[in-house]
């Protein structure tokens, strides 16, 4: 009888799984969101991954994508295609409070969505636009003190992984001529950029436009600007025989690095190196250095030299995502996070970090009181042990330290060029560069990615280098709008 009646009972429902928002989709969040969908089990927990982007942009392929030797789509990679158990939502955290565990999020259909309301019906609720974000959204976005278009989303566990954003001075005109190197969109318009200034110059008759065309100032010493500057000036060195009128020796480029080294990553032997074989190839190395001005596309450097330049490349450095000023969580002086060797913030239950927005202790490190490098070689790492912490905590199991010896840094000085220090052995020339490439392949995500690089490596060493300029792409309603009878304008 006990029986019969337990069987015509209802089922009891099942518990509502936990949480895990990551707010991030760079190299710490999709790789902590991918390692999270390997090892939870079905219905253990849902995993959201907020991004600005829809894909993962592998940095260290940039300067490669911007001397045409890899396309821009291979130098991404998609993150609804990488993470298909996951919710992927394109938009960007406003704020946090996770003493209630709510994040503020706009997307692009609710920052729409929030425009079409105002302007059409001003006393409409936005309760709608947090169901447009799919079942991760809650139901509520009412709060006044809000931006327009924002909602609200609960969590569980919070991965904070925002990484960093291009690190500024208040230079004179660096805003309104400036160039930055951290996006692939940023990569791409600077190739298009630098083409245009060479056709530019082989179409003028004016000495100073030409000069001002052919001058290129980058500004900071790290990975990003030596390796942009020193790929960009192989392309456009070849891109010369085909101009009647401009040639290789024509082309200025000019390294502006604050410090008296170049490269630290790889070493000051290595970094010595790096500017003798930047300055064979008739760049000018400026150390100890600064950029005072660049209004008026000239340049003026710290020592007294003017530069007339219609290109100005900001590569000096980073600093934390904005967001984290905008969290109730433990920063340190430079804006990061303040966290634990298991990689949770420091006393903030349920909130983990890593990558750029994080400050890590480094156990491996020699000296105490050291923090790990931002760099990819700590962040790809920290995001698996990060995750496995994760589903740790959710078994009630206990997490475990973040502990890796940094194996060193390989950095390229154009095609065939290369500079390298692993494991204390000390590598330059075409072995360093040959070492770049290959542990880049090794890194970059998916196997597809992989072999379309590998493919488009091989072919560019068969075939001659594209010296095409789409900087049209950058405008596509341009030639439209002129049909149409409006004035076409273009900021060349």
């Amino acid at each position: 009888m006990v029986k019969a009646e337990i069987s015509r009972g209802t089922t009891p429902a099942p518990p509502p799984r936990a949480r895990v928002l990551v707010i991030g989709g760079g190299y710490v969040g999709m790789y902590t969101a991918l390692r999270l969908q390997q090892k939870l089990k079905r219905g253990e927990a849902e995993v959201v991954v907020v991004s600005p982007n829809a894909y993962m942009t592998y940095q260290p392929f940039l300067p490669e994508a911007a001397a045409g030797s890899i396309s821009p789509r291979h130098v991404v990679v998609p993150l609804r295609r990488v993470l298909p158990n996951c919710t992927i939502i394109v938009g960007e955290a406003r704020s946090i409070d996770h003493a209630r565990r709510v994040a503020t999020l706009t997307t692009l259909a609710s920052e729409e969505a929030a425009n079409r309301t105002t302007a059409d019906r001003p006393d409409a609720p936005r309760t709608p636009l947090a169901k447009n974000a799919g079942d991760a959204a809650t139901d509520t976005a009412a709060d006044a003190h809000e931006p327009p278009g924002s909602f609200e989303m609960t969590y569980d566990e919070l991965v904070l992984a925002p990484g960093s954003i291009s690190r500024t001075l208040p230079v004179p005109g660096l805003a309104e001529h400036g160039i930055g190197f951290k996006t692939v969109e940023e990569a791409i318009a600077l190739r298009n950029h630098v083409l245009e200034q060479m056709d530019i110059a082989s179409s003028t008759r004016d000495p100073e436009l030409r000069d001002a065309a052919l001058t290129y100032v980058f500004v900071g010493g790290g990975y990003a600007g030596v390796e942009a500057l020193a790929e960009l000036a192989d392309m456009a060195r070849y891109a010369t025989r085909y101009y009647h009128n401009v040639k290789a020796d024509d082309l200025k480029w000019i390294l502006v690095e604050a410090s008296d080294h170049i490269l630290p990553e790889v070493g000051h032997d290595m970094g010595k190196y790096a500017v003798r074989e930047l300055r064979a190839r008739n760049i000018d190395v400026r150390l100890e250095t600064r950029l005072d001005s660049c209004e008026n596309r000239v340049a003026v450097l710290s020592d007294g030299t003017r530069f007339p330049t219609r290109t100005v490349v900001w590569t000096a450095g980073v600093k934390p995502h904005p967001i984290l000023a905008a969290t109730d969580l433990p920063l340190d002086k430079r804006g990061r996070l303040i966290c634990t060797a298991k990689l949770t913030v420091d006393g903030a239950e349920h909130a983990w970090s890593a990558g750029d927005a994080a400050a890590v202790p480094d156990l491996a490190a020699d000296e105490p009181g050291a923090e790990c490098a931002p760099n990819a070689q700590h962040a790809v790492r920290q995001a698996r042990v990060l995750a496995e912490n994760i589903v740790a905590s959710l078994r009630g199991e206990t997490p475990r330290d973040y502990r890796y010896r940094y194996a060193g840094s390989v950095a390229s000085l154009g095609l065939h060029k290369g500079v390298a220090q692993v494991y204390g052995r000390k590598l330059k020339g075409y072995p360093a560069w040959l070492m770049h490439r290959v542990y880049h392949l090794s890194r970059v995500p998916t196997f597809n990615r992989k072999a379309r690089v590998l493919a488009e490596w091989t072919l560019s060493g068969l075939f001659k280098r594209e010296i095409v300029s789409l900087g049209s792409l950058e405008h596509p309603r341009a030639e439209f709008e002129l049909a149409a009878g409006r004035e076409r304008s273009r900021d060349v």
